[in-house]
């Protein structure tokens, strides 16, 4: 019988024995992976799957080792998805993100892919395997044609580079769509019947300019023949409205639309005029719709000038885009503008188009960007456009998320709106909630962002109560106000006494006072809040009880207080149009005679 020691000596080996993968090759490690993983012996798994990973194997031998297995290799995405030893599901993630970097290699090895192309033009069997190979490339086959078709003394290998072209499958279709732009004629006559044969719609505007614009007859025969192929309905539609429908695909993520999964980036395709080929910007997987959503929308703006809902599809794609949170892509080069900045130039009917798309789809950070571009630059009547029978900005006033709700209410309060509407109490209940944001208590960001919409909501209420605006009603927001005097922010505290002094309110003023009497207070908060009381006592006379103004007066009287505040006090004191006792009470005070 075996003791206890001589047990755990023969553990330990085995243990190091399988963290080593037993000396075994990638094959070895790979199928005793699954097979303790099929046999749930998820120790003895995790240790082979590690000795994979380890060996830093080739993606694309291990690439090959899976699709010798299927079985195996649905296994392992199993484990991702339900193992629940964590550990296991960890080092699975590894070996599959390695296998489909093997993908990826395989599919864009330009030796591979040349080598397929040439195998084109041989026996059917040899077309057929090479077909399939170059399908699996995808994309990244589509150049090498394309060179091969401009290439003169390549003319035996057209036929069969032509037939093969439409095999490549949806994949093709953004290089394809970006090479229209060739000058050669026949070339670009090969693509667009290639278009056809792959028949997806998203190649539907794209041929539907060529038969608008294109100054060749047989072209513009191809594309309509083309069209017919694929969707016979679109010939009585124009281009723009087909890239919009496109854009609006990639907006929105359509399955159809997505890049291979075997990369963590995805590629946008653009014709260099001047090397007469395809070039492509590798770009981040993240905010890839969204740029092509706005390639989409350029090219309506190329067929049809006119059509603007291109435009705010356009910017809404651009805010989104920038949501990602990571630099636009080499493309835009270093002087390209950010969104605010086409923002804040498209003009009121655009934004609100994108703002109308980001509160339907409860898209904060697009609705935010495009009602900031509406405050800056749009007047009353702007603001409250109609998109039918919606008004984008009013519906904003109740959307999900704070930020976007107080920056509405803000724009619409300082474009200072003369015509009455039913939504104006809820402007009045998100300034007020605004003002009320602090550091301490608040949902926002951070309380950066929290003291910004504060001062923002302040200050734009004071320009309310100042203007006398009749629309919005600030009475309703007093208390919220009231609460401001005490503060801990300064600016917050002197704003809030200004916009107090406006208000027709017996709680209103004694809350100035409280807040000039207040010797915790800055002293700048003092001698705005006494200047905000004379503002206040002027519009709305007195209205404070007896013990308020007898301190105010002792102020006034005090030999020792700070003369700036005592002068303060005493604007605001006269300003009280108080009984001449008072008045005479205070003469004789500092008499000496």
């Amino acid at each position: 019988m075996l003791n206890r020691k001589t047990i755990t000596a023969i553990l330990a080996v085995v243990v190091f024995a399988v963290s080593a993968g037993f000396g075994q090759n990638l094959e070895d490690n790979w199928n005793d992976f699954l097979h303790y993983t099929k046999i749930g012996r998820f120790d003895l798994a995790k240790g082979y799957a590690q000795a994979v990973l380890d060996s830093s194997p080739d993606p694309v031998e291990l690439l090959a080792l899976s699709e010798a297995n299927r079985a195996g290799y649905a296994i392992l995405q199993r484990v991702v998805d339900v193992a629940p030893d964590a550990e296991l599901v960890e080092v699975s993630r590894k070996v599959l993100d390695l296998i489909e970097q093997g993908k990826y290699i395989r599919r864009s090895d330009p030796k591979i892919i040349i080598e397929e192309i040439k195998r084109l033009t041989g026996t059917e069997r040899g077309w057929l395997t090479a077909v399939k190979r170059l399908h699996n490339a995808g994309e990244y086959a589509i150049p090498f044609m394309l060179d091969a078709l401009a290439d003169g003394s390549r003319k035996e290998e057209w036929p069969h580079i032509i037939r093969a072209l439409p095999q490549i499958g949806r994949d093709a279709i953004r290089p394809l769509a970006a090479a229209l732009q060739a000058d050669n004629t026949a070339l670009k006559a090969e693509i667009i019947k290639a278009l056809g044969g792959i028949s997806y719609p998203q190649s539907l505007g794209y041929l539907k300019y060529v038969v608008e614009k294109d100054g060749s007859v047989d072209l513009r025969n191809h594309a309509t023949q083309s069209i017919r192929q694929i969707d016979r309905a679109a010939l009585t539609v124009s281009a723009a409205p087909l890239f919009y429908r496109l854009a609006e695909g990639y907006y929105y993520h359509a399955e159809s639309l997505a890049p291979a999964e075997d990369a963590n980036f995805a590629n946008i395709w653009f014709w260099d005029s001047a090397g007469q080929r395809l070039v492509r910007e590798k770009v981040d997987n993240s905010y890839f719709n969204e740029l092509m959503a706005m390639r989409a929308c350029e090219w309506a703006l190329k067929a049809d000038p006119a059509f603007g809902w291109a435009i705010g599809l356009w910017q809404a794609a651009y805010f989104k885009a920038e949501s990602a949170g990571i630099a636009m892509p080499n493309y835009f080069g270093p002087g390209h503008a950010d969104a605010i900045v086409y923002a804040t130039t498209a003009g009121p009917e655009y934004l609100h188009q994108a703002l109308g798309r980001a509160v339907k789809d409860r898209n904060a950070y697009v609705a935010l960007g495009a009602i900031e571009a509406l405050a800056t630059t749009a007047g009353e009547k702007s603001l409250l456009f109609r998109i039918g029978a919606a008004q984008p900005l009013v519906q904003a006033l109740t959307f999900n998320d704070r930020v976007v709700k107080y920056s509405a209410a803000i724009a619409i309060a300082a474009a200072g709106p003369k015509e009455k509407f039913a939504e104006s109490k809820l402007v009045v209940a998100n300034l007020a909630q605004a003002l009320g944001e602090t550091g301490e208590n608040t949902n926002l960001t951070n309380e950066w962002v929290a003291e910004d919409y504060a001062v923002r909501a302040a200050k734009v209420m004071l320009k309310l109560v100042q203007t006398r605006n009749r629309v919005i009603d600030l009475s309703a927001a007093q208390t919220a106000v009231i609460n401001a005097t005490k503060d801990k922010r300064a600016e917050i505290q002197i704003l809030a006494g200004r916009i107090l002094a406006y208000l027709d309110s017996p709680d209103a003023q004694r809350a100035i006072a409280a807040m000039a009497l207040d010797e915790t207070n800055a002293m700048d908060v003092r001698i705005s809040a006494f200047n905000s009381l004379a503002v206040s006592a002027k519009l709305n006379a007195k209205l404070l009880d007896v013990e308020t103004i007898d301190t105010i007066y002792t102020l006034v009287s005090s030999q020792q207080a700070d003369p700036e505040l005592r002068s303060a006090a005493a604007r605001a004191y006269g300003s009280l149009n108080l009984p001449s006792q008072k008045v005479k009470d205070l003469i004789l005070d500092q008499a000496r005679s």
